[in-house]
């Protein structure tokens, strides 16, 4: 965790810093948000059973670090929510994982106000949410992964997508991610082995 908020701080005070100096900078800070659809890609185990999309949320702040005149270097720092659902015995079952996102992306730009990125990704898992509901109530358990070692706590994944600038402040975002390690070894139906994998639209501005 003080790893993450040293991290964050260093991204904060970078981007401020490179935004005083200049409004021409050639680093410019940034924020962003929306929505994230996330399910999981299951592998070995007792995975048997059909999983649906869970939607979510994405939110942080970014760096734009100019390179060439077609290419930028662009970290981010994320709160991401994903997960599942499935219908169980009974009603349903939901997992929410909550996790701190740090894309290291490269930003090509291929035409005007037109941009692919892509890069790595490593995800910090911060909590867990299961919850059941049925016709006769909900039930929820919260469980943070500082205390539990049932999932891994660093994750490394892939990310490839587009940004479209509208301006030279706003734009809008749309990516894929998904996992390169499973979140667990030892799969059941509650926690199979699985790799998330979500997709993600929003908003960021720079300024």
């Amino acid at each position: 965790m003080k790893k993450i908020l040293i991290l964050a701080l260093g991204l904060f005070a970078t981007g401020l810093t490179a935004n005083a100096q200049s409004t021409n900078s050639l680093i410019r800070f940034g924020v962003k948000g929306g929505a994230n659809f996330s399910n999981i890609i299951k592998d070995d185990g007792n995975n048997n059973f059909n999983t649906d999309y869970l939607v979510g949320f994405n939110a942080g702040v970014t760096l734009d670090i100019k390179l060439l005149e077609n290419l930028a270097f662009t970290p981010e720092l994320l709160y991401s929510t994903k997960g599942y659902k499935t219908d169980v015995l009974g009603g349903t079952f939901t997992q929410t994982t909550h996790f701190i996102d740090v894309p290291i992306l490269a930003s090509i730009k291929l035409a005007e106000g037109f941009n692919l990125v892509a890069g790595p990704q490593v995800s910090f898992l911060m909590s867990t949410k299961n919850k059941f509901e049925s016709g006769i109530g909900t039930a929820e358990q919260q469980i943070i992964e500082d205390e539990a070692d049932r999932f891994k706590k660093s994750i490394l994944a892939g990310v490839v997508g587009a940004r479209f600038d509208v301006s030279d402040k706003v734009g809008i975002f749309g990516r894929y991610a998904l996992d390169f390690q499973k979140t667990n070894e030892n799969g059941d139906r509650v926690t199979p082995e699985f790799k998330n994998q979500v997709f993600q639209v929003g908003l960021g501005i720079k300024f």
